[in-house]
């Protein structure tokens, strides 16, 4: 289906109750739902937004077109949890309602202030010409979960050296001030990222051009910036786009990672820092972003998809979902990731393994399914070659290994079922020297997602098998190692 521009920017005040049924009807007949991540009721899900611990709950929106699998008119779709595992479905954040986002509820950050929250976003609206002009928009949550738009943007042009393609603010507060970096593009469209300044989150004003050590030739747009500050270090997210493949690096349409160093000076507005990282080596990341929470860890909750690709849930009206939350620590100048504790929770019914892989697959007994977590380690290999293979059917695996000779681990889908965006490739690699290799992975009924030793790197895939495909088997090649395996079941009914 071709979707016009007046399918795409319709309001949902125009749409009927039947339609809404219609569409939800469809999205639940789909093979791919996910049992234990956030995704769409209906529609498209993409960047989250909002992320934030307040009144004794974490509220994660996520940007939403409700009527299709596609990109069109956005709003934010408001989801809580008080334990990050268990989410409740609260609906609509924050509507495109007025001039200022007229074409879209664009993406945004939150923080707690004076006891509510305060959701700083993109307006996105467009001109007769289908000229784009963004605002930069609050909106004000109170504890009982009402939430209520200002009259007027707090940030109402774009500074001149930039061109309109100016979004994603992203707030923290530092000594007396509020902060928000937002994602740029200079005019002679290479990208970038400002900063802003605040005493009151509503007055703001324009401090400047963040100073990166990446150059004018890094993409052509930098999205989704978020900046904190962990373990005395500075460090900057963001999604470039435009960055162009170099061996294993920049796989994917668009990336997503970090540069870490100094604090920002925020006088000089300058960020010193070490080279460029990809936060997940995988196929389906985007558009991370973080909060802090009472504790004082530092979490991530990534889009797990990309724009401009079509996935095998569009024909049931419904595309993508969320990662799991990572805790973020630093080590030796790198960000480690792994996934947040309260993920327990999901264990069920555990099985365990240990044995040698010599040059053979093995099919482990009781270990099968579409829903679990493994955990899996590698060790006295000899093999030039060692992995798993999950979701295995007849013609189907998804196959996670370690080439031993490149010193590489390997994500390859090429066999994981329905084929999409295969003009991308299939198979994705990072270089890895270690004694031990373990693997850390959730798999959901159309995902995966691979701590690789400990949060070192992490790949992060949807794959869309057959309900039939779930053998789970262990390989060697070209010699031998030692293999210990742990498989929880998941818990049903967490979503």
């Amino acid at each position: 289906m071709e979707w016009t521009k007046e399918q795409r920017y319709r309001s949902m005040d125009d749409v009927s109750e039947e339609e809404i049924q219609g569409l939800t009807k469809l999205v639940h007949q789909c093979p791919w739902r996910q049992a234990f991540h956030i995704q769409p009721v209906t529609g498209l899900l993409n960047d989250p937004n909002g992320f934030s611990y307040f009144n004794g709950e974490y509220h994660l929106f996520y940007q939403w077109f409700p009527l299709g699998p596609v990109h069109g008119l956005k709003h934010w779709y408001h989801t809580k949890s008080k334990d990050l595992v268990h989410w409740e479905e609260v609906g609509m954040g924050i509507m495109p309602s007025n001039e200022f986002d007229s074409h879209g509820a664009y993406s945004g950050s939150g923080i707690e202030h004076d006891g509510k929250l305060y959701l700083l976003y993109t307006g996105n609206t467009r001109d007769e010409q289908w000229n784009r002009h963004p605002y930069q928009c609050l909106a004000v949550m109170s504890p009982d979960g009402s939430i209520v738009k200002m009259d007027a943007p707090v940030i109402a042009d774009v500074p001149s050296g930039f061109t309109d393609h100016f979004r994603d603010p992203k707030v923290w507060k530092q000594g007396d001030h509020f902060y928000a970096v937002i994602g740029a593009q200079r005019e002679n469209e290479t990208g970038t990222v400002v900063l802003y300044r605040s005493c009151d989150l509503k007055n703001w004003q324009f401090a400047g051009e963040v100073k990166t050590g990446l150059g004018e030739d890094f993409g052509y747009m930098w999205e989704c910036p978020d900046y904190f500050e962990l373990d005395e270090q500075g460090v900057l997210l963001f999604s470039p786009q435009g960055l162009q493949v170099e061996g294993d690096h920049y796989q994917n349409i668009y990336q997503s990672g970090y540069v870490i160093g100094s604090p920002i000076d925020l006088e000089t507005i300058e960020l010193k820092h070490g080279a460029f990282h990809e936060l997940d080596r995988g196929f389906d990341f985007y558009a991370p972003q973080t909060t802090v929470d009472p504790e004082g860890r530092r979490i991530l909750v990534g889009w797990m998809g990309l724009p401009e690709i079509d996935y095998p849930t569009d024909k049931n009206g419904w595309a993508h979902c969320l990662t799991l939350p990572r805790e973020l620590s630093v080590r030796e100048g790198k960000l480690i990731q792994q996934p947040v504790t309260e993920l327990e929770l999901l264990r069920g019914k555990k099985v365990e393994n240990s044995q040698t892989v010599v040059n053979e697959h093995v099919a482990l007994k009781d270990f099968e399914g579409d829903m679990y977590e493994l955990l899996v380690e590698f060790s006295d290999f000899t093999a030039e070659e060692f992995g798993l293979e999950l979701r295995v059917g007849e013609d189907e695996k998804t196959v996670i290994k370690y080439d031993a000779v490149e010193k590489k681990v390997v994500f390859d889908r090429t066999q994981s079922g329905e084929a999409f965006a295969e003009e991308f490739g299939t198979v994705r690699k990072c270089t890895l020297d270690a004694e031990t290799i373990s693997f850390r992975i959730f798999v959901d009924v159309s995902s995966v997602e691979v701590f690789v030793n400990d949060g070192e790197e992490v790949f992060t895939g949807r794959i869309f098998p057959g309900e039939n495909s779930n053998g789970i088997r262990m390989f060697a090649r070209g010699g031998q190692t030692e293999v210990t395996a742990v498989k929880w079941e998941i818990k049903e009914g967490q979503r």
